[in-house]
């Protein structure tokens, strides 16, 4: 059998921010071989996730076991600029710790 991923791999690079002013409740993120406007298009909807490790044992829902691995979901919003980063919303705004950290873009819901 053959496991491969099925997301594809960001990295979070800072937040919107104009030259003064920065706006942490917007994500940027440069998506691994996207590198034009009409390419980070694609992932325009799609769902992401920052997966961490934290310091505590919690319970999984569904399941009787207790992990540390932690996620922050959220949601590719639009483009932004013209290198093929693309801008995400997520449900708790990601900690300044986690620049230059993966991201996963899930490849789903599809729009084709």
């Amino acid at each position: 059998m053959v496991s491969g991923r099925l997301y594809a791999k960001a990295v979070f690079t800072g937040y919107k921010r104009g030259q003064r002013n920065q706006h942490e409740n917007t994500a940027l993120l440069q998506v691994e071989g996207c590198n034009k406007m009409e390419d980070a298009k694609w992932y325009i909807g799609k769902r992401c996730a920052f997966v961490y490790k934290a310091k505590n044992k919690t319970p999984v829902p569904g399941s009787d076991v207790k992990t540390q691995m932690r996620c922050i979901w959220g949601k590719v919003t639009r483009t932004h600029g013209n290198a093929g980063s693309v801008r995400a919303k997520f449900a708790r705004n990601l900690p300044p710790q986690a620049m230059g950290q993966r991201v996963r873009l899930m490849l789903y819901p599809s729009r084709i």
